[in-house]
């Protein structure tokens, strides 16, 4: 048994949990870290780390069967797709299944992590409710903070939104739609959160108008009686082609719903899986009933009024930004990690190259859901803390984080929101291999026979 000194994980979110379940099942030792009082980070309603991005009516996008982690199947019963409540529920019940409940401090926020002159970390925690700071040291860093708890505000801000006369805020802090009762409501984006929200509020809202930058696919949560990614992802993106692929789901949504121009809604720029897709069974009925109207992007703000790129004007009393999340990592220096232009450079998406020992988990925004994906990074990291798989040289590490950069830019555009964009199955396939290969790697370094847990 090789001797493995402890490591650090920062989150019990469902990324962090997904890390401990590995480590405690190969019996490496690790301390994790976490500044609420309960696992499931953001699924957990009103979580008391303040990072929690939940609101009241939020279900998953992802199918219960796609979502689930190999090692802990859902249970039969549970719904198609998951509110928030059975999610954290579930996320519970995995830690207490597994036994690790234990090796979570909670109420302890990670302040700095910084590199050893050896090969190291320093990790530095802050106890929520004494204040009391200690550093400890780690052979290995596993960073789960998720990225979709700093809010991204529209840069640079509309003009005239400093004197604007109304309320502005952005999705990470809406809850419920019962303050937002009786007034106009503008709400920005065409993601998954402005596409909830903005249905969410409008059956109470005096009126309800959704921005749109640009164009979006929206895909129903079933087709044809199933849920949509057991045929998107389980069927189609088996081993199809990328454009057989795009080429089937265009088809299946122009037969399901048609094209979303006919509701108002701007052309999408892309192809379908070529952007992030918005999920919603009602946005699409509340456009055609009149429930929320579409307008362009905004213009500027003027007192109590929003002037769009059209040249309309609406009067507004709050305005919703669902523009997304800034990937931040307040513990470690920007400069050590090799921050480019908000680009982090990872192998894999995982592994910094120049900084061994420190390993980034759920740090994707996959087509599909993070939890299984997580819980494969989590096997290969294992593999490498123990020796039983080795990386190749840094030159191939960094050839490849430029191949993925360009591809994702290709298919994606350019957008920083985009650069941790990856496909479900194939990225599954991707870690799958990688490990076979460092495995391989490691069996040449040592002549010894291992094999993938």
């Amino acid at each position: 048994m090789i001797d493995v000194r402890r490591v650090c994980i920062i989150g019990a979110g469902s990324s962090g949990i997904a890390s401990c379940r590995v480590l405690h099942a190969r019996g490496i030792p690790f301390d994790c870290f976490e500044a609420g009082s309960e696992v499931g980070g953001n699924w957990r309603y009103n979580n008391d780390n303040g990072m929690s991005s939940a609101y009241r009516s939020l279900h998953a996008k992802s199918s219960r069967r796609c979502m689930q982690y190999a090692a802990f199947p859902m249970p039969g019963h549970y719904p198609d797709y998951l509110s928030h409540e059975l999610i954290a529920q579930y996320l519970d019940d995995f830690v207490d299944h597994f036994g690790f409940r234990e090796m979570i401090q909670f109420r302890t926020e990670v302040t700095k992590v910084e590199p050893t002159a050896g090969r190291g970390w320093d990790v530095t925690v802050r106890l929520r409710d004494t204040g009391a700071v200690r550093t400890e040291r780690y052979s290995a860093v596993l960073v789960a903070n998720g990225h979709h708890w700093a809010p991204q505000y529209p840069e640079p801000a509309f003009p005239g939104a400093g004197s604007f006369a109304g309320e502005q805020m952005h999705s990470h802090y809406y809850r419920t739609p019962e303050p937002l009762a009786g007034k106009r409501v503008l709400v920005l984006g065409v993601g998954n959160s402005a596409c909830d929200i903005a249905a969410d509020c409008s059956p109470v809202a005096a009126r309800t108008l959704l921005a749109i930058r640009r164009g979006a696919h929206v895909v129903p949560q079933y087709l044809f009686g199933r849920p949509t990614d057991h045929l998107t992802l389980m069927r189609f993106g088996t081993r199809a082609p990328f454009r057989l692929q795009s080429f089937a789901v265009t088809l299946m949504l122009r037969i399901a719903q048609g094209n979303v121009t006919r509701y108002g809604m701007p052309k999408p720029e892309r192809p379908v899986l070529c952007a992030p897709p918005t999920v919603s069974d009602s946005l699409l009925s509340k456009l055609d009933n009149g429930d929320i109207a579409v307008k362009p992007s905004i213009d500027r703000f003027h007192g109590d009024c929003v002037r769009f790129s059209d040249g309309s004007s609406e009067r507004v009393d709050v305005v919703i930004y669902c523009t997304g999340y800034r990937v931040s990592f307040p513990f470690l220096d920007d400069a050590a990690i090799g921050t480019h232009g908000k680009r982090i450079p990872l192998y894999r998406r995982i592994v910094s190259p120049q900084l061994p020992g420190l390993y980034f988990v759920g740090l994707i925004q996959p087509i599909g859901a993070v939890m299984p994906i997580a819980e494969i990074q989590s096997e290969w990291i294992a593999d490498l803390i123990q020796g039983n798989a080795t990386l190749p040289p840094q030159q191939q590490m960094n050839h490849e984080i430029a191949r993925y950069t360009a591809a994702t830019v290709k298919r994606f555009g350019a957008s920083v929101s985009h650069t941790i964009q990856v496909d479900f199955l194939a990225y599954m396939r991707e870690i799958r291999k990688e490990r076979q290969m460092g495995i391989r790697r490691a069996r040449r370094a040592r002549g010894q026979v291992l094999s993938i847990a």
